[in-house]
């Protein structure tokens, strides 16, 4: 791609001056963009770290109900059951969709691709 240099004078802050940058406002939207462009670029990842965290948490709530069952053969916290199926389910459903979109965010990387090699050379 073509670029170029553009001369810049850099001077000092006059005195008395304040700074316009706020720590947690401007950390906070440095983050957020952080995250949009970690989804963008990276679906699959993004999406499975989330995968994984729903698996802990459908892991850490099941685990007692299951090992209840194992012992009475009945299962008293049917609540915490359906709802560890639920975040279970959620789980796998954010990974699948991570895969979904890590093909579509491949194939606008190669029309991308495509579209800058189509530029001619400069010079030639």
């Amino acid at each position: 791609m073509p670029i170029a240099e553009l001369p810049v004078r850099y001077r000092e802050r006059r005195i008395g001056s304040v700074s316009k940058l706020r720590t947690y406002s401007d950390g906070l939207r440095i983050l957020r963009t952080i995250i949009v462009l970690v989804k963008e670029e990276r679906p699959l990842q993004f999406f499975a770290c989330g995968g994984i965290l729903l698996m802990g948490v459908g892991i850490a709530l099941g685990a007692p109900v299951v090992a209840t069952y194992l012992q009475i053969g009945l299962v008293p916290r049917l609540p915490t059951a359906v709802l560890s199926t639920g975040i279970m389910l959620l789980s796998f459903m954010a990974f699948c969709c991570g895969l979904i979109l890590d093909s579509v965010a491949r194939g606008r990387k190669e029309a991308k691709r495509f579209a800058y090699l189509a530029i001619p050379r400069w010079g030639a």
